[in-house]
């Protein structure tokens, strides 16, 4: 399922414009990612967590070359599913 696809299912379910349901997803995701990208995790009981995690300075392969490359460190996305959509998934 796409944005778009997301958008028009929300949209039939709460009989609401999909203009305004675009508006509400565009909210929460612009939200989200502020949020992380402050270094607040964002919380969402049943469902899941977004943080901003380091990932660790590695060595990695240049897959066309096969030289060892230097891979800097970071800060990257993660989410982790909550207890109830874990369950639901399997």
């Amino acid at each position: 399922m796409n944005k778009a696809q997301l958008i028009e299912k929300i949209a039939a379910e709460t009989k609401m414009p999909k203009a305004q349901c675009e508006h509400i997803v565009d909210c929460f995701m612009t939200n989200v990612k502020k949020s992380v990208k402050k270094g607040d995790d964002v919380k969402l009981v049943g469902f899941g967590t977004f943080t901003k995690a380091k990932r660790k300075a590695r060595m990695g392969r240049n897959p066309q070359t096969g030289k060892t490359i230097k891979i800097p460190a970071a800060w990257t996305p993660k989410f982790r599913a909550g207890a109830e959509f874990k369950h639901l998934v399997k």
